[in-house]
């Protein structure tokens, strides 16, 4: 399989469940462009809805057609689709318990140069404040496909958050381990008791860096490093983090969104509550980030492997 964005997995997932369920719809919101939506329009048109631009709407519509039996994927710009339709996502998906599955495209600082009006670093603290609102942010395409092929199934509201381009896979199509709800170890094993020297958990876009940093520390450093894949955000997989936590001197977590109410902060209450030791959160900035491109961004606040590597190294100091 050639390296193709997340959402565009996500919209292969939908193409082939839809040719056996009807009862699978997308709705965007004048975004079927930007999520990839184009090829299940064309396919099934019956099954495609188009609100324009009215993002309260778009959650609100798919809630109904999930009390008519339906299973919509309402698909729209993550910065938007958290924040402007919060309150339809809290009552009307998650209150009223509809299997509505909300998909947040060109999350984190994706549409770059547009700057903070389009960036949501905001979501994974607002939509896991939510009762009864599972949240996702798959790795890569690999990762992606694995979900969204539960999700097709379940009749749970979630929020999945995918960035806009393609990314470096973690995975291989051949060797993606997944297991629903459950964090993967990507370095390391949870049936490992040896001590190591850095716990890295990571998210979404993240993981890959995190996994670079690994690799750096472990072969130019000699350090003992565990990397989890905490796709999963809510449910949390909080055995996962304990078995890392409780092996290394420190914890690292590392997101693509704003250092409070994020990945850092569930990461740090769990390993104060069960194994405390040292928690360094790396995140972007309680600030409007700087104007460029995901990679851009990135490297500018020291998120990719070597800037990792680094931190941890200081942390271990």
């Amino acid at each position: 399989m050639a390296n193709i964005a997340n959402k565009q997995m996500i919209c292969n997932v939908l193409l082939d469940a839809a040719q056996d369920n009807s009862d699978i719809l997308v709705l965007c919101s004048d975004s079927r462009g930007s999520a990839s939506a184009t090829p299940f329009a064309n396919a099934f048109p019956q099954q495609f809805v188009e609100v324009g631009i009215a993002e309260q709407n778009l959650v609100s519509i798919s809630a109904g057609l999930a009390r008519c039996g339906k299973r919509p994927f309402a698909m729209s710009p993550a910065c938007f689709l958290s924040t402007r339709s919060y309150e339809q996502c809290k009552v009307d998906v998650a209150y009223s318990h509809t299997n509505v599955k909300l998909i947040g495209i060109s999350g984190g600082v994706s549409y770059g140069a547009l700057g903070m009006s389009h960036h949501s670093a905001q979501d994974i603290a607002a939509m896991c404040a939510i009762p009864g609102m599972r949240v996702y942010l798959p790795s890569d395409c690999y990762q992606t496909q694995k979900l969204m092929e539960q999700l097709v199934q379940d009749n749970e509201p979630a929020y999945i958050r995918v960035g806009r381009n393609a990314v470096e896979p973690v995975y291989r199509e051949d060797n993606c381990p997944f297991v629903m709800d459950q964090a993967t170890w990507l370095v390391g094993t949870k049936d490992e008791n040896s001590a190591v020297d850095v716990a890295l958990v990571a998210c979404g876009e993240m993981v890959k860096p995190a996994y670079d940093a690994a690799q750096l520390l472990q072969v130019e450093h000699g350090l003992k490093v565990v990397v989890l894949d905490m796709y999963c955000l809510k449910p949390l997989d909080e055995k996962a983090i304990i078995a890392a936590a409780s092996r290394a001197k420190v914890v690292v977590s590392v997101e693509e969104h704003s250092p409070w109410g994020g990945l850092g902060s569930m990461v740090a209450q769990v390993v104060g509550a069960h194994c405390p030791r040292k928690c360094v959160t790396r995140a972007l900035p309680d600030a409007p980030v700087i104007t460029g491109n995901s990679a851009e961004v990135f490297a500018h606040y020291g998120l990719t492997g070597p800037g990792l590597a680094q931190d941890v190294l200081k942390a271990l100091a």
